[in-house]
């Protein structure tokens, strides 16, 4: 340093620990700093960096609290963004009510009832809460936590009284049901997981935003949203998917709270899904 500098710019300098010195005004502004950062690791040369920078700038102006949860197997990539912070899971939850029925049902070797077919096709394709509702109620909260047990889903907290839509959820618990929905495990039967994929793939149109949005062609889709507005934080407004195909085996995950309308929140997901299905198509 030279003798020209400050004694006041040298204390700061020595003070944070850089040797470099740093404009008084940072030290006024904390709030940035404390922006959780996208990070990414990838198998593949120059992805993870190409991701991290995608969803980052895809992220730059929007407004809200987002969470994003990228795994790919095919290059063993994954990015995260808030993975451990609670969102309300609104629909999203979903999922996790079908996963319980059918570990609970694979407990007891038995089949699913007709009447529980109905109820969950109508849950997960239509997004029906009077059928979660019904089958929240029959599984109650002990089976649901035996579920959530079996899965490591320890960061997710089962609404109270009814309130299914109120669950806790986070990235990395919603990650995690994915990869068993995905790949051979203890917890799904083979057949369990490709009932709750088929379902998943069969919401209808107006419900297959989100995590689906700028796909590549010929790459399976399946896909679970949820929407809630509450007084304190505006719009929930949530996605999972889970993609295969092009070479890349893939689930993405992406929460938001803080919009100020439904359609805010999707357009703000699907700004992540677009440059992570361009980056990874293009890896």
């Amino acid at each position: 340093m030279t003798s020209g500098i400050s004694r006041r710019a040298r204390v700061l300098a020595a003070a944070v620990g850089t040797g470099v010195l740093v404009p008084l005004v940072a030290a006024a502004t904390p709030a940035s700093a404390a922006t959780p950062a996208v990070t990414c690791t990838s198998a593949k040369a120059g992805l993870a960096a190409t991701l991290k920078k995608d969803i980052t700038a895809a992220l730059a102006t929007r407004k809200g609290t987002v969470a994003v949860g990228l795994y790919d197997r095919s290059t063993n990539t994954t990015c995260t963004l808030r993975a451990g912070t609670a969102y309300d899971s609104a629909s999203v939850v979903k999922v996790t009510v079908l996963a319980t029925l059918l570990w609970d049902a694979k407990k007891t070797n038995r089949y699913l009832t007709d009447r529980e077919n109905t109820l969950a096709k109508a849950m997960i394709t239509k997004s029906d809460n009077a059928a979660t509702s019904t089958l929240w109620k029959q599984l109650g909260m002990t089976k649901i936590k035996g579920f959530l047990t079996a899965a490591g889903m320890t960061q997710t907290k089962p609404g109270a009284n009814g309130y299914w839509g109120l669950t806790q959820i986070t990235v990395t618990d919603e990650q995690k049901l994915l990869k068993l929905i995905t790949a051979k495990n203890a917890v799904l039967s083979d057949n369990s997981r490709a009932y709750i994929l088929k379902l998943m793939g069969q919401v209808v149109s107006s419900q297959r935003w989100g995590t689906p949005y700028g796909v590549p062609s010929g790459v399976t889709v399946a896909v679970k949203n949820g929407w809630l507005q509450r007084a304190t934080n505006g719009w929930r407004v949530h996605s999972v998917g889970a993609f295969k195909g092009g070479g890349h085996d893939y689930m993405i995950t992406v929460l938001t709270h803080g919009n100020s309308t439904m359609n805010y929140g999707i357009a703000t997901i699907q700004a992540v899904a677009k440059v992570i299905h361009k980056d990874l198509a293009a890896s």
